[in-house]
C-alpha cells in the first residue's frame, strides 16, 4: 500500500546536463576546479558544504569568484550553476500533476538555495506549482541532513507522519534507494531518461 510518494529532483523530475555546467564554470567564469566539486549525486568540497547547510549561498559565491575571471559576478555564478538543470519534461509535469490529485507528494533532495531557486522556475515553466503540488519539500541545506544517511530518512518519515512502509521514494541513485529501503520505506530506482510513468504504472 502506498499512501504518499517522495521524489528526488535532479535526474528524476528535472533533467540534468553535467557537461553544460562544467563548461559554464570553465568558459564563463574561468573557474577550473569545478570537476573537484560537481557530482550529479553527491557534491564535494564547498559545493557539498553548501548542500549540507554548513555554507551559505553568498559565501559559496564569494569563494567561487575568488578563483574566477576578474569581473565575474554572483549572477554569473548562479547562471553557471543553473546550466546543470535542463528542465522538467512535459510528460513528467503531466504525471506529477495527475499524481498530486491522488497522493500527497513530497520532494527529498540533496540540494542548495541557488539551484532550488532555478528548480522552482523550471517547475513553474512546466506547469507545476511547487507549493501546491508538493505537500512538503525536504531539502538537505534546510534540513542539514543528507541522503543516504538513515537520520535523513527517519526525519522525513517523522515529518510526513505515515508508517515508513506506506511511503514510496523515487531516486536515480541506487545507494539512496537502498538506504531508503533500509529505513523501512518502499523505494524504486529510476533510470534517468526512461519513462517515469512506467515505473509508477502499478499505482
Amino acid at each position: 500500500m502506498v499512501s504518499a510518494i517522495v521524489f528526488d529532483i535532479g535526474g528524476v523530475l528535472v533533467d540534468l546536463d553535467v557537461q553544460a555546467c562544467l563548461r559554464a564554470f570553465r568558459e564563463d567564469l574561468g573557474f577550473e576546479r569545478i570537476t573537484e566539486l560537481l557530482d550529479p549525486s553527491h557534491q564535494k568540497g564547498i559545493y557539498g558544504e553548501m548542500e549540507a547547510g554548513r555554507l551559505s549561498a553568498d559565501h559559496f559565491r564569494e569563494l567561487i569568484l575568488a578563483e574566477s575571471r576578474p569581473g565575474s559576478t554572483k549572477a554569473d555564478v548562479d547562471r553557471a550553476m543553473g546550466a546543470l538543470l535542463v528542465g522538467m519534461p512535459p510528460v513528467t509535469a503531466r504525471l506529477v500533476n495527475e499524481l498530486s490529485t491522488r497522493y500527497p507528494l513530497y520532494l527529498l533532495s540533496n540540494n542548495n538555495p541557488i539551484s532550488m531557486a532555478r528548480t522552482y522556475d523550471l517547475f513553474r515553466e512546466a506547469g507545476v506549482d511547487p507549493q501546491r503540488t508538493f505537500k512538503a519539500q525536504f531539502i538537505s541545506c534546510d534540513m542539514q541532513l543528507m541522503k543516504p544517511s538513515q537520520e535523513c530518512y527517519r526525519e522525513v518519515v517523522r515529518r510526513i507522519g505515515l508508517p515508513a512502509e506506506e511511503i514510496l521514494f523515487i531516486d536515480d541513485n541506487g545507494t539512496n534507494v537502498e538506504a531508503a529501503r533500509v529505513s523501512g520505506m518502499q523505494a524504486r530506482y529510476y533510470a534517468p531518461g526512461s519513462d517515469l510513468s512506467l515505473l509508477l504504472a502499478d499505482l
